[in-house]
């Protein structure tokens, strides 16, 4: 099923007697496998207001990631919360559409400094479980009205509602960007140096650290972005911060410093590579002793390593039962983002949040229809 229109997308859940898969471009196909036919937003697409100058856009929710990407381009601007492309890290095809974005809370490395995607939702508009179509928020950023419901949208990976049209604020592209990079330091190491930049004056905007870069050695990786002579500048002030824990170099080539940061953003070292892929948000101090407790699995950190990506090879005796009790004992989150869900692809919920999920979804889709079995921690993403 492939509605045109949002009122026909209603009908069809108004009227559905059985479980509903929803499903966008159907790049990122996480969690548990859900029962029941499919239901995709493809269809509902184009970009239906943009006012650069107010830094705003509105986009129904099929709308390809690309198109508006290419429109924002023209004007200089940007999806500032940088969104992953799924497709080489779990081999889908299929076209990456903001609503499938907005519904997984997708965000890549720039979320140490500009904020996850659901910080750039102005409003939505969405379906619930009884057929109802609901608009909350606004289409401007001077219209805050019921901002709370917008982001509870955001990573509930389509069991609250099905979403017909995001809003979003949209911020302008850099002058420049330049990346400096450390090799050689161990995960430890890496963590605090990154921890140390972040906690400077100098608006980092990517602190990333790879076990195994390119050429096989460690490499840290710290992106300044803004005018060219101010990238300059921060990024000797920073060198001298940072000189203990090394040389650096500055690498301010425009093709490589956007290449190497979409090697980052879409799991580049884990494509095409055997194995469970899992993601684990942590306290960035807590992440090499994580990595470190998990032998056999390869990492390479991101958020400053808040965010770690996880390859446990087959074999390796890592599993979700030892890469949940590491995570767990420190009050982390890990999910699976590629491999056999059986035991779930979320974090296990306290009783409590479990029981808040369990009363939000009933409200918002009382007859269980929207994605059943698909068990998710949020926000928490």
């Amino acid at each position: 099923m492939t509605p045109k229109t949002e009122d026909d997308l209603a009908r069809i859940v108004a009227e559905a007697d059985a479980p509903l898969r929803i499903q966008g471009g159907g790049t990122r196909p996480i969690g548990t496998p859900t029962r029941g036919t499919v239901l995709s937003t493809s269809a509902l697409s184009g970009i239906e207001l943009y006012e650069p100058g107010s830094l705003t856009l509105v986009a129904k929710a099929g709308t390809p990631v690309a198109e508006i990407e290419a429109a924002l381009a023209v004007e200089g601007q940007r999806l500032a919360f940088e969104p992953m492309d799924h497709r080489g890290l779990l081999g889908t095809t299929g076209t990456p559409t903001i609503g499938g974005v907005a519904a997984a809370n997708v965000s890549g490395p720039r979320r140490i400094q500009s904020g996850a995607a659901r910080d750039f939702m102005l409003g939505v508009r969405f379906v619930d479980g009884r057929g109802q179509i609901i608009k909350n928020g606004g289409r401007v950023m001077k219209n805050v009205t019921g901002y709370d419901l917008v982001k509870l949208m955001a990573g509930s990976y389509g069991t609250l509602g099905v979403l017909t049209e995001v809003s979003l604020k949209v911020l302008p592209k850099p002058r420049a960007s330049g990346v400096m990079l450390i090799e050689g330091l161990t995960d430890d190491l890496a963590v605090t140096a990154l921890s140390r930049a972040l906690g400077s004056p100098y608006e980092v905007s990517g602190a990333a650290h790879l076990q195994k870069g390119l050429d096989g050695a460690p490499v840290t990786m710290i992106r300044l972005e803004g005018f060219e002579s101010s990238v300059a500048y921060r990024a000797e002030a920073l060198g001298k911060v940072l000189a203990g824990f090394g040389d650096f170099t500055l690498e301010t080539d425009p093709a490589k410093t956007a290449a190497g940061w979409e090697y980052i953003r879409d799991v580049m070292p884990f494509q095409g590579r055997d194995g469970d892929v899992w993601r684990l948000s942590v306290k960035p101090s807590d992440a090499p002793g994580v990595v470190a407790s998990l032998s056999g699995a390869e990492a390479f950190y991101d958020w400053g390593g808040g965010l770690v990506w996880l390859l446990a090879p087959e074999g390796s005796g890592v599993n979700a039962a030892s890469i949940r009790a590491a995570v767990g004992r420190i009050g982390g989150h890990a999910t699976l983002i590629r491999g056999n869900t059986s035991a779930g692809a979320f974090q296990p919920l306290s009783p409590a949040v479990a029981a808040l999920q369990d009363g939000l979804r009933r409200k918002f889709d009382p007859r269980q229809i929207l994605n059943p079995g698909l068990m998710t921690q949020g926000q928490a993403a």
